[in-house]
This record gives structure tokens, C-alpha cells and sequence, in this order.
């Protein structure tokens, strides 16, 4: 009796590919920073990592939206939750698209500088 071995060498070398690819793509990291996609200005210079912080991103366009903790808010909502951020002493950093008006950023910046927060910072992209 004449048994060919070659197949359950191939049958075994595809099985573990299989497996492997399935690791690979399991254990690959599939999740997107959450919030709205803005294109910020470049800066030559970084802000340390932040420990206790909350992000405001505003987008641009004709009507800019703001957005805190990814969910739309208009000014006079943002205001409670600002006095929220500094009773738990929580720095802000603004996160504004390129085509966003400076009064808009502005408003922000002042608006938590008005409920207490002694941190506002002002995010850019590195340069390129």
C-alpha cells in the first residue's frame, strides 16, 4: 500500500495560515479615534500629554458645529458642561478645523475661561 504524505503536509501548512491570518486580524487594532474628522492647522510645537482633559472639536463650513464629549452642542448648552469639566479639574483642549472663523474659536477658548477652567489649549497637527 502506497501512502502519499505530501497532502496532509499541505492540508496542515494551509490550516495554519488560516490560523494565522485569523490571529492577525483579530488582534489588529480596527478602532477609529471617535469623534468628527477635522483638519487642524500645523504646529511646530506639542502639548504634553494631557492627564485629566476634555476635548471640544469644532468643525468648519458656512454653520461651524461644536462638538464635546462627540456630541453636538450649541453655546448655550456647552456652558453646563464646562462647569461640570472644572468641578472635576479638567484641562480643555479645543480641536478647530482650518476653515473655522477665529471669532468661533474665540468664543470657545473664552467661554471656558469664563467657568473657571485654567487650562484651554489649542490643538494642531505636527508638521508634515
Amino acid at each position: 500500500m502506497n501512502f502519499n504524505f505530501g497532502w496532509v503536509v499541505l492540508v496542515a501548512l494551509v490550516d495554519v495560515s488560516f490560523l494565522l491570518v485569523f490571529f492577525l486580524l483579530l488582534s489588529s487594532n480596527f478602532i477609529l479615534q471617535q469623534g468628527i474628522s477635522i483638519s487642524m492647522p500645523f504646529s511646530r510645537f506639542t502639548l504634553g500629554p494631557q492627564a485629566s482633559r476634555q476635548i471640544i472639536s469644532i468643525s468648519g463650513g458656512a454653520v461651524p458645529a461644536i462638538y464635546f464629549q462627540d456630541q453636538k452642542v450649541t453655546m448655550e448648552q456647552l456652558e453646563p458642561l464646562l462647569d461640570a469639566a472644572k468641578r472635576k479639574d479638567q484641562s480643555i483642549i479645543i480641536k478647530a478645523d482650518r476653515s473655522t472663523s477665529y471669532e468661533t474659536v474665540a468664543e470657545v477658548a473664552n467661554a471656558a475661561l469664563e467657568h473657571g477652567i485654567t487650562s484651554v489649549a489649542l490643538a494642531a497637527s505636527p508638521p508634515r
